[in-house]
């Protein structure tokens, strides 16, 4: 558990060392985000929660990301995928700690920017018999900012993800929708 926060701080001091080089520019987001993927080849489903992105640009129309989200809710699960079955449906909280870079561009109120992300992806499972599995993690996406007004925008996100979640890949789909703060 101590390797991803290990690595968000090995991030942050990076991005400081980078915006001492480029005038300091960047945007921090926080909304709303849909998952949909199968945590094991046994279930399948969507968890609702929250995304939150930190960017800090290291020139014009390229920046460094770390994406920190969590996703919540139910899932039907075969008795079979947990050995005993005392519930039919099973509690699961997914998180992702994720970094890389974005490309973007301004075009007057518009900016469209795509992503690739490496990171941890951790999920725990409880119906009366708990477990948890992290595993790497990689996304690629992109997404619409919208200026509302000065430097608040409106963002809608879409990003493929892929987890290695007790040992079979996933393939999935996360959309985020909130609001960005560029400084």
């Amino acid at each position: 558990m101590y390797k991803p926060w290990t690595l968000l701080f090995v991030l942050m001091s990076l991005i400081g060392l980078a915006s001492a080089q480029v005038p300091t520019r960047g945007n921090v987001f926080f909304g709303y985000s849909y998952d949909h993927t199968a945590i094991s080849s046994s279930d399948g489903g969507s968890l609702n929660g929250w995304e939150a992105t930190l960017e800090g640009k290291l020139a014009p129309w390229v920046g460094l990301l770390v994406d920190i989200d969590g996703h919540y809710g139910s899932r039907a699960v075969p008795c079979s995928a947990l050995g005993a079955c005392p519930l039919p449906t099973t509690n699961v909280a997914e998180h992702n700690v994720l970094f890389g870079p974005r490309v973007s561009v301004q075009v007057q109120r518009f900016r469209p920017f795509a992503e690739f992300l490496v990171g941890a992806a951790h999920v725990s499972r409880s119906n009366g018999i708990s477990d948890s599995n992290t595993s790497f993690a990689n996304a690629v996406g992109g997404g619409l900012d919208y200026r509302v007004a000065g430097p608040l925008t409106v963002r809608g996100q879409l990003d493929l993800i892929t987890d290695r979640f007790y040992g079979s890949s996933q393939n999935g789909v996360r959309f985020s929708l909130g609001v960005a703060l560029h400084f």
